[in-house]
């Protein structure tokens, strides 16, 4: 994509963001000592990643009983590019992540919801906007 800038990221950014993705709400502190940084370090640290748009957002991660998640492989075609179908396909309020990838398939959608009928929302959403040639649907039976 056009205008990204080149983002450089020290071994501290790296060990960061690992604790960061096994426990968002890991004190400051905890994180700091961690590190070997001071809370103040990592403060400013954690800022400039979420500036640079390294740290996109804090979110959870859950089990919930009744709930489904589906993995939706979306097919693109030109003259729409992949990364404007991904960015329609982030509007819809039940999707939680979208990897533009290789192969096959251009782009893998992760969604949840609680009932077979709202899955299938999701993919007539999805298979309602322009570029997309195609979907393929899993639901996840168990994670781990």
């Amino acid at each position: 994509m056009s205008g990204e800038r080149e983002v450089r990221l020290d071994d501290k950014d790296y060990k960061l963001l690992e604790l960061l993705r096994r426990n968002a709400r890991e004190p400051y502190s905890s994180l700091a000592r961690e590190l070997g940084l001071s809370e103040s370090a990592v403060r400013k640290r954690i800022a400039r990643l979420i500036k640079l748009g390294v740290i996109k957002r804090f979110t959870i991660d859950y089990d919930a009983p009744g709930e489904l998640t589906a993995i939706i492989l979306v097919k693109t075609q030109p003259p729409v590019q992949t990364y404007e179908v991904s960015k329609r396909i982030l509007e819809h309020e039940r999707v939680d992540r979208v990897y533009e990838v290789t192969g096959e398939y251009d782009i893998v959608v992760v969604a949840r919801a609680r009932l077979i009928k709202d899955i299938n929302e999701i993919i007539d959403f999805i298979r309602g906007i322009r570029g997309v040639a195609g979907t393929y649907t899993m639901i996840v039976l168990r994670s781990y």
